[in-house]
């Protein structure tokens, strides 16, 4: 193990805190109120990001910092995710925010902390670390939900979210200290090295218990998921398009270093629990989804049931079944941007269109955004070929192979319940008469956003393994 202080590893981590520092600056001295300047720094930092991780893309696993700290393939490969989906959801908060009370400098600033979080979730190599990486990304959430200081459902979601975020954190680091006294290390590799060679005690196991209640509240699982519809209803949307899609990735990097690098070996206990958790999230998300009228709860209810789908991926306990996982998380994350990119497209100045019924005559007055929103849900059905179908096939695939016939066939069974709620927006859109036309944002900038998150959906769809080999290759280490 590389103990040295390596501050190469950090490259991308220090130039993000610096670009920060100095977006603050300009952001405190500029006069513009849609803070167009701040806006394309932003947008430049994180382009200037995917370049730094594409530029590592085949870097070889080191770990540095005493270590505390690893760069590997999985973290690349999660942090360009990252990056590439924070800058579009930028793209559909630029229109939004400028006709709300929500355009100012700490929008952008507190999204990017919230990234600088993330990156340090999925880079960290102990639980630390995790902890730390967690806090800064759940801090800057908790403050852009509440960004909206004239809206009392905003604020009342911001409240929300910040007491069930806490008692999430607080779970988390429970089961932290419980493990470090069982095994008296917090860094991964030395915690997976002794329960090698040692049998779990009882205070370990509570200790996986909390961890996995932890990041349970954090996905946002059954029966751990009553804070998820009302955060997503009372959020702006801009807000609500970024907390459905982004954070998740880093969760899911949070839960391979926790569960897979650092417990592998405790693999039987923790994949009975979310067995559990998987399953009630596909039962109670699909079935509660059925009767919403808010779009904005269908989508929150729909990614409870995501959820299951995607823990049913730590099942098996295999590489090909981890690599399905994050697949998911990513196609997850790029199909939840698009639904809500479609709500904020059909927000106005007047009027936050969120009922279901607010969809009459997309289709009949804007055929192309129509079936663009089509697209979107018809790929979270899972319908090929677009690109939903392909990682929930290769889940429930790697399941039965795994021998875990039943919870396959349960999974299957509820996604055909999903399918109602889905095709019940479709038909809102296209197959109601309507007598007068829907309004949509006039934001050119938004309709091109749109129009390629939408088209992304269709060209993965046609060509998954661009981005599944990829999650192939990120846990060839683990094999």
């Amino acid at each position: 193990m590389n103990e040295s202080i390596n501050f190469n590893l950090l490259t991308a981590e220090i130039f993000l805190l610096s670009a920060i520092c100095i977006i603050m600056v300009v952001d405190l001295f500029q006069r513009d109120k849609e803070r167009k300047l701040t806006f394309t720094l932003t947008q430049l930092c994180l382009i200037t990001l995917m370049a730094i991780a594409i530029g590592d893309l085949n870097i070889v696993r080191q770990v540095a910092f005493y270590e505390h700290w690893v760069v590997d393939q999985l973290a690349v490969i999660l942090k360009l995710s990252i990056y590439i989906l924070t800058c579009i959801a930028l793209l559909y908060a630029r229109s939004f925010i400028s006709h709300r009370n929500l355009m100012r400098g700490e929008y952008y600033l507190l999204t990017l902390f919230s990234v600088l979080g993330m990156m340090v979730m999925v880079s960290a190599n102990s639980f630390l670390l995790v902890y730390l990486g967690l806090e800064l990304l759940s801090l800057s959430l908790y403050a852009m939900v509440a960004l909206q200081r004239d809206s009392k459902l905003a604020s009342e979601s911001a409240v929300k979210y910040f007491v069930m975020g806490g008692l999430a954190s607080g779970f988390l680091l429970y089961g932290i200290s419980l493990i470090y006294g069982d095994t008296g290390s917090i860094i991964i590799a030395k915690v997976a090295q002794y329960y090698a060679t040692n049998q779990v005690e009882l205070i370990g196991q509570f200790g996986l218990v909390f961890i996995v209640i932890g990041i349970a509240f954090k996905f946002g699982a059954v029966p751990f998921h009553m804070w998820l519809p009302d955060i997503y209803h009372g959020s702006p949307s801009s807000i609500t398009a970024y907390i459905a899609s982004v954070p998740k990735i880093a969760a899911f990097g949070m839960a391979i270093r926790m569960l897979v690098e650092a417990m592998n070996d405790l693999n039987a206990e923790w994949t009975h629990m979310l067995i559990i958790l998987a399953l009630l999230s596909i039962i109670l998300g699909n079935v509660i989804a059925v009767v919403q009228s808010n779009l904005k709860r269908l989508l929150a209810y729909s990614a409870i049931a995501h959820i299951g789908y995607f823990l049913l991926g730590f099942v098996p306990g295999t590489t090909a079944a981890y690599s399905a996982a994050m697949f998911y998380i990513i196609v997850y994350a790029l199909m939840t941007l698009a639904g809500f990119g479609m709500l904020i497209f059909m927000s106005t100045d007047e009027k936050e269109y969120q009922q279901v019924t607010d969809l009459q005559g997309l289709g009949r007055y804007y055929p192309w955004y129509g079936y663009m929103f089509a697209v979107v849900m018809i790929s979270m059905a899972g319908i090929p070929p677009f690109i939903g179908f392909w990682p929930k096939l290769e889940i429930f695939r790697q399941l039965i192979i795994s021998g875990f016939i039943t919870e396959a066939i349960v999974a299957i069974a509820f996604s055909i319940v999903g399918l109602y709620y889905y095709l019940k927006v479709i038909k809102e859109i296209f197959f109601t008469d309507v007598v007068e036309s829907p309004a949509i944002s006039s934001s050119r900038s938004l309709k091109i956003a749109i129009s390629i998150n939408c088209l992304l959906l269709i060209v993965f769809g046609l060509m998954p393994d661009s981005i599944y080999q990829y999650c192939i290759s990120a846990f060839n280490v683990l094999s």
